[in-house]
């Protein structure tokens, strides 16, 4: 058995390998590596939720130095 930091590394390894792989249904990523690897799917969907929390955050960090884009509807010009 894994060790729960193991376990979710290799999750995350799989799910950014289907993800490159071009697969875009969450649902099939989630079976995919369920299959695959053999874990619960709460377990998948906790590690995918923990992945899309740090690649926002990482997203977030590189966005920081962007200039704020304003967007203005025709009938305020």
């Amino acid at each position: 058995m894994l060790n729960r930091t193991n376990q979710s590394t290799i999750i995350k390894e799989a799910i950014n390998s289907y993800l490159d792989k071009g697969v875009t249904d969450k649902q099939d990523i989630y079976t995919k590596v369920v299959d695959e690897l053999g874990v619960p799917r709460p377990t998948v969907r906790r590690v995918a939720r923990d992945l899309r929390t740090e690649l926002l955050e990482k997203i977030q960090i590189l966005q920081s130095d962007m200039p704020k884009v304003i967007i203005t509807s025709e009938k305020d010009e």
